[in-house]
């Protein structure tokens, strides 16, 4: 299972953008942060012709079947909807890695117990300035 943003495990930061120069902004060894899809296609278009990894949040299975076309790094979801995406990812054989944003360190077991790719805490989000 991947774990980002814990203090006990070194990890690189998701650098939330809103636009091609926030892309600009984002520091080697950062990756790009796309929310929501639908409203930052054109950022995911802007990354997967410049070979930049990056994330996209999603809240449904048809926006994460897109994501993974793109070639998207990562999809994030809330933990009911990543319920959903991660047996289809396994299907499909998805290059993304399904991530759920969790508060709690104790929900790590949870989304293990729901063989779910990675969790997120909200300490590895950068906000672009």
């Amino acid at each position: 299972m991947l774990i980002f943003g814990h203090p006990w495990v070194p990890s690189p930061s998701f650098r939330k953008v809103f636009s091609q120069e926030d892309i600009a902004k984002v520091a080697e060894g950062e990756i790009v942060l796309l929310e929501p899809l639908t409203e930052a296609i054109h950022l995911a278009h802007y990354c997967q012709e410049h070979a930049m990894p990056f994330a996209v949040t999603v809240n449904e299975m048809r926006n994460a079947l897109i994501a993974n076309a793109l070639e998207a790094d990562y999809i994030v979801c809330q933990q009911e909807d990543a319920i959903e995406v991660q047996p289809l990812a396994e299907r499909y054989l998805f290059d993304a890695k399904v991530l759920v944003l969790i508060e709690e360190e104790k929900e790590i077991e949870r989304m293990a117990r729901f063989s779910i790719d990675g969790v997120i805490f909200p300490s590895a989000i950068v906000q672009t300035a």
